[in-house]
């Protein structure tokens, strides 16, 4: 009679030291103190934002851009404060919010006005419109419209950094409603195991395409979505410039010292709703004027910058000018420029 083969004793989580590291214990540093200097960069570059987004709100309901526009009026402090902590070489690459992060990348509001209108003078040659822009030249990686879609192809990016061992970070941006997806996750374990240069920069603005993060997530803390993997989280104040610049700087230094990939979840607030055809009845005109009243970005910097007397209304004021004149320049252009030449079509494409 065959005797029965013994079973191995089951390993104890202890015992397992295919993986002897552990999720290190990280907490959002202080803001960062800026200077004067940096007070009013960012300050300008947050009013460009707001400011060209406001205008392309107006060419839409004019009939000037057509099929879906995203605006990104409210969050101008995430991009921006994460725009001041990289180097040469970083890239970004985020979802179909993405007039903002192609500004804060120094991309000309004229071609990027232009891309709007579907103009030949327009950053992806009046093809990609809103949701598809891309400039490989400042290393931005596009404006994606599938949910999600980005977050692999960000981790991509990173993979081809540490292979080329550039030092170089993949800045990876998505939403509270696509940190539900699938390929997020898949993307998070390979980082991990990979130890890849990304910092993931879920931009939570509480209600993705309109259902409140409440109802549609059962974990909402979103740093904490990467402790299956052992990806380090960090909750940020993305209403705070300065909050978002001390992470970033954290994160990136993370990232290039070869830790791995790191998750920055900025809790943010859009004032539009989630497109041009969203009514956002799903919250209270209340609640969207208390953040604007208590928590603006922009106006944050402004108060700093008069308190500390390092501007006067004045000069507030010719900011605001030369901002608008910048955006209305972009938009005189893009409601002008020649539309594509039809053989444009088949250019870019791989048979």
């Amino acid at each position: 009679m065959a005797t029965a083969a013994k079973k191995a004793p089951a390993k104890s989580r202890s015992d397992n030291k295919s993986r002897s590291d552990k999720q290190p214990n990280l907490s959002a540093p202080k803001p960062a103190d800026f200077t004067k200097e940096e007070e009013l960069s960012a300050y300008r570059h947050m009013l460009l934002i707001r400011r060209f987004e406001e205008k392309a709100g107006q060419l839409y309901g004019m009939g000037f851009i057509g099929g879906f526009c995203h605006l990104y009026i409210g969050q101008e402090a995430v991009v921006t404060g994460m725009k001041m902590a990289l180097v040469e070489g970083d890239q970004m690459i985020t979802a179909y919010r993405d007039h903002g992060h192609m500004l804060a990348m120094d991309l000309s509001p004229r071609g990027v006005m232009a891309e709007l209108t579907g103009r030949r003078g327009g950053l992806s040659k009046g093809k990609g419109g809103s949701m598809h822009m891309f400039s490989k030249e400042k290393h931005f990686y596009g404006g994606h419209g599938i949910v999600g879609a980005q977050v692999s192809l960000g981790t991509g990016l990173a993979f081809a950094n540490r292979y080329r061992d550039n030092k170089n970070v993949s800045l990876t941006y998505f939403g509270d409603g696509a940190a539900n997806q699938g390929q997020v996750y898949e993307s998070f374990n390979m980082a991990s195991l990979w130890k890849l240069p990304v910092i993931y920069i879920i931009e939570n603005n509480r209600y993705a395409m309109g259902t409140s993060v409440s109802r549609s997530s059962a974990e909402t803390d979103f740093s904490h979505r990467g402790a299956s993997f052992k990806i380090p989280g960090i909750q940020v104040d993305g209403m705070d410039v300065r909050a978002v610049k001390s992470a970033a700087d954290l994160a990136t230094e993370w990232c290039r010292a070869g830790n791995g990939p790191l998750i920055l979840e900025m809790q943010t607030y859009r004032y539009r709703g989630h497109s041009m055809s969203d009514p956002a009845k799903y919250r209270s005109k209340e609640e969207v004027q208390k953040m604007r009243s208590e928590h603006d970005p922009i106006e944050q910097v402004r108060v700093r910058l008069l308190d500390k007397k390092w501007a006067s209304e004045d000069e507030l004021k010719a900011i605001d000018k030369e901002v608008r004149d910048i955006v209305a320049d972009a938009a005189e252009f893009a409601q002008n420029d020649a539309e594509p030449d039809p053989s444009e079509l088949w250019t870019d494409i791989v048979l």
